[in-house]
């Protein structure tokens, strides 16, 4: 029988057997020591009267079992039954109502599988309807976007919107984004909206200075830029042997073609007044003459023509044409000073028309061509016209033409270097085009090159070889 606390029969506690803990402060509204020393005792008086209803002990201390034995056995309903003694088999529980009514089962074999039969692998993610779904660590865009920049009045831009959308739709992306460029914004500033707006591929349509303003916004995001053959020029499509023809075909693999990573040049351009400005161009630049030229073509004719409209502007910059003093130097090179016609910096070789301006020129060699004119008279501009006419655009695809040029005598008329940007320098401001587009005048340009920072997006299987 259980001692009540208290009593003389209750073994004595040591006094380590609970010692205080740090929380029992936390715990202060608890229960005090003599609540729950009453509590003890109440349990244990129940305890004692059904240890004594179940049988009586006599002054030895044994128990009367046959009574209690005879109350537990009985079953004529003569009186309540006995409370069952600690220990005694008459409170074990049979095996099949100890499964019941939660339906634990005890044995590993009885255990149903929670997966089909005839399954494994890894698991897999679904949809709605329980369908496949590819599994990417979730990093992947459930409805991917793209976005498209074009000049309205270069494009037929109902036709370019309705292809662009459908092909979207085709390769299972969300509605695209348009975007019109217009006098004030070249297409930099909505490029950057649509960056913002989290695009994965952008598509631009348009001449080189839209084509220019775009990848100056899309430099350095990681976002593959589409480059869709339109407008008079479109150089870069050009130097990257894009199927001008087929404009479906360039979309087309803005969803599901490969990827070029190209150079893009920037050019830094300090005014007589000190102010400076920074541009990228993806094709090329210069200072002087080309810029002239460019500057004094006729808007609307460029409109009509195209690039034949830049021989109208030659023939306007030609006959006033004077050379001028530069300071200049390469990267790592010593300072030159020369009389010049123009300094080009180029990213792109290739000119329309067929002409090869710089034959060995790369969008992805980390470097930048620089061109030399300095011709002497009229008889040396003959020489400017053969070098890029005659020996870069015809001889050198040639055997025979390569020695003919190996045997030739040089000329300081056009002179050719390569490296990660020029310094030129000059004490009369000169005029400065960068992609065909005019940017004012300069006395101080500064170029640099920053490699495979424009991901480009080219058809599958495109030859690449030499870009």
């Amino acid at each position: 029988m259980v001692s009540a606390p208290g009593s003389n029969d209750a073994p004595d506690r040591p006094d380590d057997v609970d010692p205080p803990h740090p929380a029992d402060k936390i715990y202060s509204d608890g229960p005090s020591t003599t609540e729950i020393e009453i509590a003890d005792a109440a349990l244990a008086e129940e305890v004692a009267d059904s240890a004594d209803g179940a049988g009586t002990t006599d002054d030895s201390g044994a128990t009367d079992e046959s009574s209690a034995d005879g109350a537990a056995g009985s079953d004529d309903g003569g009186g309540e039954a006995s409370v069952p003694r600690p220990g005694s088999h008459a409170d074990a529980p049979e095996p099949a109502k100890a499964a019941e009514p939660d339906g634990v089962i005890r044995e590993p074999d009885d255990v149903e599988p929670d997966t089909a039969d005839g399954e494994g692998g890894e698991a897999r993610r679904v949809g709605t309807e329980g369908e496949q779904r590819p599994m990417t660590g979730g990093q992947e865009r459930p409805s991917p976007k793209a976005a498209l920049v074009y000049n309205p009045i270069k494009v037929d831009a109902d036709e370019l919107r309705e292809t662009v959308e459908r092909l979207s739709r085709e390769a299972g992306w969300s509605d695209p984004l348009f975007y019109e460029t217009t006098v004030d914004d070249l297409g930099d500033d909505v490029t950057r909206q649509a960056l913002e707006e989290g695009v994965d591929a952008v598509l631009v349509a348009g001449g080189d200075g839209t084509v220019r303003a775009v990848s100056e916004a899309m430099t350095g995001s990681g976002v593959p830029l589409t480059i869709v053959p339109s407008g008079t020029g479109n150089l870069l499509a050009r130097n990257l042997r894009l199927p001008l023809d087929d404009p479906d075909a360039v979309i087309r693999a803005t969803f599901d073609g490969e990827r070029l990573a190209m150079d893009v040049g920037w050019a830094s351009l300090r005014r007589t007044d000190g102010t400076t400005a920074e541009h990228a161009f993806v094709v090329m630049g210069g200072m002087g003459l080309d810029a002239a030229m460019i500057a004094n073509t006729n808007p609307q004719l460029k409109k009509s023509v195209g690039w034949v409209a830049y021989v109208d502007g030659a023939a306007r910059s030609l006959a006033s044409a004077k050379p001028f003093r530069v300071m200049y130097q390469l990267a790592g090179s010593r300072l030159h000073s020369a009389r010049v016609q123009s300094v080009l910096f180029a990213n792109c070789g290739s000119l329309p028309a067929g002409l090869e301006l710089i034959p060995e020129a790369s969008v992805a060699d980390g470097a930048l061509d620089i061109v030399i004119f300095q011709p002497k008279g009229p008889f040396g501009w003959i020489l400017v016209w053969r070098r890029v006419a005659w020996d870069n655009s015809v001889l050198r695809r040639f055997r025979t033409g390569r020695r003919v040029l190996a045997l030739r005598t040089k000329d300081n008329a056009v002179r050719y270097s390569r490296g990660t940007g020029i310094e030129i320098a000059t004490s009369d401001a000169q005029p400065v085009q960068l992609d065909g587009d005019e940017f004012g005048e300069a006395v101080h340009v500064r170029t640099r090159v920053d490699a495979g920072s424009l991901l480009i997006t080219v058809p599958t299987g495109h030859d690449t070889t030499g870009l």
